[in-house]
C-alpha cells in the first residue's frame, strides 16, 4: 500500500513538486470556480482561458516570460469585450465569442509560424505539471493569496452579483467595479494555473470541483472550501494514475476530477429519487426571486423556493 500510494511522492521530487502545484492550483480554482459556477460565468473563463493563447505564444518567440505574455492576453480579451460591449448594441456574450473566437485564431496562426513550436504549444495547451519549478510554486501561492484576498475583501458584493446584479447595486454596491474584479480574479487564476495544467484543462478545474461542491454544499463558504479539498484530493489521485498508468498528468487530475463529478452528481439523482429531496444549491438558487437583509453579523441571502446563501459580513 505503501509502495502504491506514498512511495511514489516521498522517491520522486518532480511528482512532489506536482502534488504541491496541483494543490495550490486546486484551492485558487475553487475559490474561483465557486464565483463562476454561481454567477454563470463559464462561456467568460472558457473565452480567457483561450484567450491568452496570442499572449503566450508570442512571450515564447520574444523569449519573455510567459506570464507577461498571459497577462497582456488577458488585459487585450477583457479591454476588448468591455469597449463593444458598451460602444455597441451587442450582447456580452457576442463579444466574448468573437474576441474568444479571433485570439484563438491569432495564437494558432503565431504557433504556425514557428516550426519548432509543436513541443511549446502542447505545453501551453496542457501544462507541464511535472516540470514545476519552485518559482512557480511561489507565484502560484501568491495568486491563490490575492485571490483569497480579493474574495475575502468583496464577498458581499460578489455574493449578491451572484444573486442578482440589481440587488447588489440597490445594496449601494458599484456593479460594474466588482463585476471587473471577478473577472480579474478569474484572469489571476488562469495565468496562475496554465503553466501546470495548460490552458485548455485549468478550464476544467475551475468548474469540476466546483459543480461537485454546488451538489452537496448549501452556503458558499462550504461549497469553496469543498472544492478546494476534493480538487487536492483529485490532483492526488490524478498523479497516482499518471504516475501508475504512465498517462500525461495535468490531464490524468482534471479527468479524475470530472469522473468524480459525474460519480457525484449519479449519487445526488438516486437519493433525490429515493427521498424525494436535496440538500445541494441547485439551478437558479441564487439567481432570480431573491432578497437579502442584513441582521449586522451576517447576510442572508433567501431564494424564493430554496435554501438561502449565507456568508459572513460586517455592517456596512
Amino acid at each position: 500500500m505503501y509502495d502504491a500510494l506514498i512511495a511514489p511522492f516521498v522517491d520522486n521530487q518532480f511528482l512532489e513538486r506536482a502534488l504541491y502545484a496541483g494543490v495550490l492550483v486546486a484551492w485558487c480554482c475553487a475559490v474561483v470556480g465557486s464565483f463562476v459556477v454561481l454567477r454563470g460565468l463559464a462561456f467568460v473563463a472558457d473565452a480567457l482561458a483561450h484567450g491568452v493563447l496570442p499572449g503566450i505564444a508570442t512571450a515564447v518567440l520574444l523569449g519573455v516570460p510567459v506570464v507577461l505574455g498571459a497577462a497582456v492576453g488577458t488585459v487585450v480579451m477583457m479591454g476588448g469585450v468591455a469597449v463593444i460591449t458598451r460602444r455597441s448594441r451587442l450582447s456580452s456574450d457576442t463579444a466574448i465569442g468573437l474576441f474568444f473566437a479571433g485570439m484563438l485564431a491569432v495564437g494558432v496562426m503565431i504557433t504556425s509560424r514557428a516550426r519548432s513550436f509543436t513541443g511549446d504549444l502542447t505545453r501551453i495547451l496542457f501544462g507541464e505539471l511535472l516540470g514545476v519549478d519552485a518559482s512557480e510554486l511561489w507565484w502560484q501561492a501568491i495568486a491563490v493569496v490575492f485571490v483569497g484576498g480579493v474574495a475575502w475583501t468583496c464577498r458581499r458584493p460578489f455574493l449578491l452579483l451572484c444573486i442578482e446584479p440589481e440587488l447588489a447595486a440597490t445594496s449601494g454596491f458599484r456593479v460594474r467595479l466588482y463585476e471587473t474584479l471577478m473577472l480579474v480574479i478569474v484572469a489571476v487564476a488562469i495565468i496562475a494555473s496554465f503553466q501546470s495544467v495548460g490552458t485548455l484543462l485549468v478550464f476544467g478545474m475551475l468548474l469540476a470541483p466546483a459543480s461537485t461542491a454546488a451538489l452537496v454544499t448549501r452556503r458558499l463558504g462550504a461549497m469553496m472550501l469543498v472544492a478546494a479539498v476534493l480538487g487536492s484530493v483529485c490532483t492526488y489521485a490524478g498523479l497516482l494514475v499518471s504516475y501508475h498508468a504512465d498517462l500525461a498528468a495535468g490531464a490524468s487530475v482534471v479527468a479524475v476530477a470530472v469522473g468524480v463529478f459525474l460519480a457525484t452528481f449519479a449519487g445526488v439523482e438516486i437519493r433525490d429519487a429515493v427521498t424525494g429531496g436535496g440538500i445541494g444549491i441547485p439551478p437558479g438558487a441564487v439567481q432570480r426571486h431573491a432578497h437579502t437583509h442584513d441582521d449586522g453579523a451576517h447576510v442572508h441571502v433567501h431564494g424564493a423556493e430554496h435554501p438561502h446563501g449565507h456568508v459572513p459580513g460586517e455592517r456596512r
